[in-house]
């Protein structure tokens, strides 16, 4: 539709009309049967709005969309359709390991090709707009939604960002195709940085680090060209987002030059009341308004209230109808006034999903993500060809045969399609040579006293004592006689994602006793650690011969743990957040500024930036990950020491792979500006680059280095370079000394 003909069809609407379209409600609500009817009267909107709302959310399943569209056009004076909006974060049936996993990877075009195969299957079930990426920030290990990050760096945030809002929306614009699904980039801003890492609270920072740090990944998804922005739970600044003028109209809009659609989080708007910043809903539907936001998730303040406002001139009608095309324009642009379903047809839905492909797609990622910290006298990989009915291994833990491997917020994934660790094994050696049981259970009663409610809907039930002694007895009578023992552990998907914020970060309920236990009777201990955070890891650590970090692997994490315990392909992943040795360090993060009173470790005297009983560094740190080969780095060489604002240095170093296997090295490029008008961080990111090395190989890795990679927010707001001294280096993770200067001039 030309944009004179969509200036028509806004033209013809009435009030009422108008205002549907900035209105979307959850899937029960346009269902109106039965229970779903208390949905609906809940919410409390009319029924002339409800005939005449703009979007849904999370319904999926070609059937179901095509029937709910269908029947909602037959009573639409107008004809515009739904849009249908989903959860889609990283997997639709096919699920990926969780985004802070991806971050592990230093592999931006992986997470395109997964978005793009995760848009075929949600388009072919009828979905037309992903809550995805995830761009925010995070350092504190103790927020739930970790695991929808892609870590605690901005340089590579901004590239993952990027690379999955193209991936999402890749062919989009070929017109008519029913290709792609827009993106909406979340949640803006700042909302991984709340006070004491707890969802959805205060956060109170400077504008310089907000601009500086968390912006950043944000306006790359924009500059990528996301369609869609959501508003985010919490402040900026003392002004909750969602009626953040300067935030929503001063930057995302006019700096930025945003010109797609503004969409709240769950119920955002109406939360204006509980933050204390506006008194009722007809306040918050104003405030919200007038900072830019198009569409009301889930709330009856824009419904019951936007018209009321118009009237009395608190609101200026062009507002609305601003509004409302922008809404038209994301429609037009899906081809939905031309194919109201897209495309959505039951069997390309069962061609799409869980497909070969895709399959071997979650299959690689789940590789590339996983973290090998520990390979002590290099016991891994295994030898698969020793367990074929000779040696034995014992597989023990809660996730051994568990299918709880998607994370929290998967909640479109399949998970009868899941390979568990078991079902990999028995693929990998003979079945006489693989024992298993469970060991414990994944959490005790005092770990999900909060989480009851969702832990009754599991179907699960709290083991009784005498089940507990027994399964714990067995489990150490299997460790004994077997040559290996391989602990599968971790976090309860429960107690990640949303709302699941956390003050202790140790392996929940009886595992670690199961770990300590193992440990006194097997002759070796491996642990795969399951999780969606970083976790306390320094009694693992201590225990475990080898510890691999699977984090929520997805759809076939069965198989590509097997994978790398059994040598067919090496550990890749390198740390997207740093590992803590207490929860006390939060937040934790290698790009943190430097002190007064620094502390270089090593000098015991009590004035120092330090704590009186923990070391500051992590226990592993960003970018660290170790490697079944052996690679060494050579000095860092700069073709100058001297870079003007035109010119480039290029500076490189020789990596050796010093071991007979061939492995894939992440070289990391780290600068520190030595001395600026405000405080400069001890090293940051600028620069990754993943070499493929034969055994015995050495390479050269060249990086270049010009003016615009050295920009910051400076003392008065701008962000330009200044000239000044540089350190640099070329290192396999941010523990790394600087080695080399130059100076820009």
């Amino acid at each position: 539709m030309k944009e004179e003909k969509l200036q028509e069809l806004l033209d013809s609407l009435s009030m009422v009309e108008k205002i549907g379209q900035l209105v979307q409600v959850p899937g029960p609500v346009l269902e109106a049967q039965g229970q779903e009817l208390g949905v609906r009267d809940a919410l409390g909107i009319s029924e002339e709005i409800i005939q005449n709302v703009g979007s849904t959310l999370n319904v999926v399943g070609a059937d179901q969309i095509r029937r709910v569209q269908k029947a909602y056009l037959e009573k639409s004076r107008h004809k515009i359709p739904l849009l249908f909006m989903a959860d889609i974060i990283y997997g639709f049936r096919t699920v990926f390991p969780i985004p802070l996993a991806l971050g592990c990877t230093f592999d931006p075009e992986l997470l395109k090709k997964l978005c793009v195969a995760t848009s075929k299957e949600s388009v072919a079930a009828g979905a037309q707009v992903t809550f995805s990426p995830m761009a925010d920030l995070v350092r504190d290990a103790r927020w739930g939604r970790c695991l929808e990050s892609t870590g605690e760096d901005p340089y590579m945030n901004c590239r993952y960002a990027a690379a999955m809002v193209e991936g999402f929306q890749e062919g989009l614009q070929e017109e008519g195709a029913g290709k792609g699904m827009a993106s909406c980039v979340k949640h803006f801003a700042a909302y991984g940085a709340p006070e004491g890492g707890r969802d959805y609270n205060t956060v109170d920072m400077s504008e310089r680090r907000l601009r500086q740090e968390y912006l950043p990944s944000y306006k790359a998804g924009v500059d990528a060209g996301c369609e869609m922005i959501m508003t985010s739970f919490n402040t900026v600044d003392g002004i909750p987002s969602t009626g953040n003028k300067w935030l929503m109209d001063d930057v995302l809009r006019k700096e930025w030059g945003f010109e797609g659609v503004v969409i709240t989080d769950y119920a955002a708007i109406a939360e204006l009341m509980a933050h204390g910043v506006a008194e009722d809903g007809k306040e918050a539907a104003r405030l919200a308004m007038e900072a830019g936001v198009d569409i009301d998730m889930c709330t009856d303040c824009y419904a019951n209230n936007l018209e009321a406002l118009i009237r009395e001139g608190s609101i200026d009608e062009t507002q609305l109808d601003q509004a409302v095309m922008r809404v038209l324009r994301l429609k037009n642009k899906l081809g939905l006034f031309e194919d109201p379903f897209r495309g959505a047809d039951a069997v390309r839905e069962k061609e799409e999903i869980l497909t070969p492909k895709h399959r071997g797609l979650a299959r690689e990622a789940a590789i590339k993500s996983m973290v090998l910290l520990e390979n002590k006298e290099e016991l891994l990989p295994l030898c698969r060809e020793d367990f074929q009915g000779e040696k034995k291994i014992a597989l023990i833990g809660p996730f051994a045969d568990n299918r709880d491997a998607l994370g929290m917020w998967a909640i479109h994934g399949d998970k009868d399609a899941v390979v568990t660790v078991k079902q990999a094994f028995l693929e990998n050696i003979a079945p006489e040579s693989l024992v298993c049981t469970e060991g414990c259970e994944t959490m005790l009663a005092e770990d999900y006293t909060d989480l009851l409610a969702f832990y009754e809907q599991t179907g699960k039930a709290a083991w009784s004592t005498e089940k507990r002694k027994g399964e714990m007895e067995r489990a150490l009578a299997l460790a004994a006689e077997a040559d290996v023992a391989v602990l599968a552990l971790g976090e309860s998907e429960l107690q990640g994602g949303e709302g699941g914020s956390r003050t202790k970060l140790t392996i929940p309920g009886d595992q670690l006793e199961l770990l300590r236990r193992v440990r006194k009777c097997a002759r070796k201990v491996v642990v795969l650690l399951f999780g969606g955070r970083p976790l306390i890891l320094d009694e693992v650590k201590e225990l475990a011969d080898a510890l691999l970090l699977v984090w929520y692997p997805g759809t076939e994490g069965g198989h590509a743990i097997c994978d790398v315990l059994f040598g067919s392909r090496e550990p890749e992943g390198r740390l997207s957040m740093s590992l803590p040795r207490s929860v006390g360090q939060m937040p934790l993060y290698y790009n943190a500024f430097s002190t007064g009173r620094p502390y270089d470790g090593k000098t015991p005297i009590r004035f120092f930036s330090r704590y009186t009983d923990c070391d500051n560094t992590p226990l592993y740190p960003y970018g660290y990950g170790l490697a079944y080969h052996k690679a060494a780095y050579g000095p860092v060489h700069l073709d100058s020491h001297t870079l003007d604002r035109e010119g480039k240095i290029e500076v490189s170093v020789e990596i050796a792979n010093e071991s007979s296997r061939a492995g894939m090295e992440t070289a990391q490029l780290y600068i520190q500006d030595m001395a600026g008008s405000v405080v400069r961080p001890v090293k940051e990111l600028k620069g990754v680059c993943k070499v493929f090395l034969e055994a015995g190989e050495k390479k050269t890795v060249t990086f270049q280095i010009t003016e615009d990679m050295l920009r910051f927010y400076g003392k008065r707001l701008r962000y330009e370079s200044e000239p000044g001294k540089f350190r640099v280096t070329i290192a396999p993770d941010s523990s790394c000394q600087l080695q080399e200067e130059f100076n820009l001039v």
